[in-house]
């Protein structure tokens, strides 16, 4: 592949992160929707497994899966909207690549979630019927699009994070949550590549991308923590042997991150006044209502429709 001397993709990956296989930043977009069959869409997807339990509702863990498939959903949403509004057409096409494989990540939960926990829902369901305090996504996946750097710092942590959460539960005890993250593993292995190649090429840029790229850093650390936050659903998928509990992330993410900001010539904050908390218990920031409503608008305006 020939690398023009503007993309990030220019760097050397092992520079970075010897653990980040990298894969074209400009590969094709292959989310688009076909025209397969929605049954045909539906068996490749891996959470669309039939529950192989003694009967619905018998996989109390569901709700872990909730918070992980919103996380990815939400995120991708966000991301969709740098399209046309990257600073080059290259990005255009690399955020929105990243952005589908979130999608699928959520495609693959949502139908399984709603096998196992005794409501029957489908993915269009989870993603367009349910009202803001029924999410249970982190605020950091919610906040608007702000600066380019900002997005950057953003996808930097929750792609460390996504690397080690999907990592450990590739050894899950739910064959359908390691197999949705054996997939998942080999695409946020490659975002983490692609923000920390941005992240170093702003950081130990120009005066003025350094300082911007800094800034975006500080902002972005009040949402981190919440994301190695245990709570009641991540505890009972983690003693079910299904899940993992995120403060055993923390260290292996940090680290990760700590790496990438050291080559970058940047510093780490080393905390904030304020931090996000609540989003798993569905309590959200103010950004998040708007982002519904823009996602939900013609589902909820034409309820049973099909396309």
């Amino acid at each position: 592949m020939t690398t023009s001397p503007s993309s990030p993709a220019a760097g050397t990956h092992a520079d970075i992160d010897p653990d980040t296989a990298g894969r074209p930043v400009t590969e094709p977009v292959t989310g688009a929707v076909s025209s397969a069959s929605e049954s045909a869409r539906r068996e490749s997807l891996p959470g669309a497994a039939e529950n192989t339990g003694p009967g619905p509702g018998t996989k109390p863990y569901a709700g872990y899966l909730v918070g992980l498939a919103d996380d990815a959903m939400v995120y991708a949403q966000r991301l969709g909207e740098w399209m046309t509004n990257a600073p080059q057409i290259e990005e255009d096409m690399a955020l929105g690549n990243i952005a589908l494989d979130l999608l699928g990540q959520a495609r693959g939960l949502y139908p399984y979630i709603g096998s196992i926990d005794g409501t029957g829902r489908g993915e269009d369901d989870f993603a367009m019927q349910r009202d803001e305090r029924d999410w249970h996504n982190v605020h950091l996946v919610e906040q608007e699009r702000g600066d380019f750097a900002d997005e950057m710092a953003r996808l930097l942590w929750f792609s460390a994070y996504q690397v080690e959460l999907h990592t450990a539960l590739t050894g899950s005890g739910d064959d359908v949550v390691a197999g949705v993250a054996g997939k998942a593993l080999k695409e946020v292995r490659y975002h983490l590549d692609h923000a920390s190649l941005w992240v170093v090429r702003l950081g130990d840029g120009t005066d003025e991308s350094h300082r911007r790229m800094q800034s975006a850093l500080d902002r972005v650390l009040p949402y981190v923590a919440e994301l190695f936050d245990d709570d009641g659903a991540s505890v009972l998928a983690a003693d079910r042997g299904a899940g993992v509990l995120p403060s055993s992330l923390r260290d292996r993410v940090e680290a990760r991150v700590v790496r990438v900001v050291e080559q970058a010539t940047l510093t780490l904050p080393e905390g904030s006044r304020w931090r996000s908390r609540g989003g798993r218990a569905g309590i959200h920031s103010r950004p998040m209502g708007y982002l519904l409503a823009e996602m939900q608008h013609i589902a909820r305006s034409h309820p049973g429709a099909t396309w």
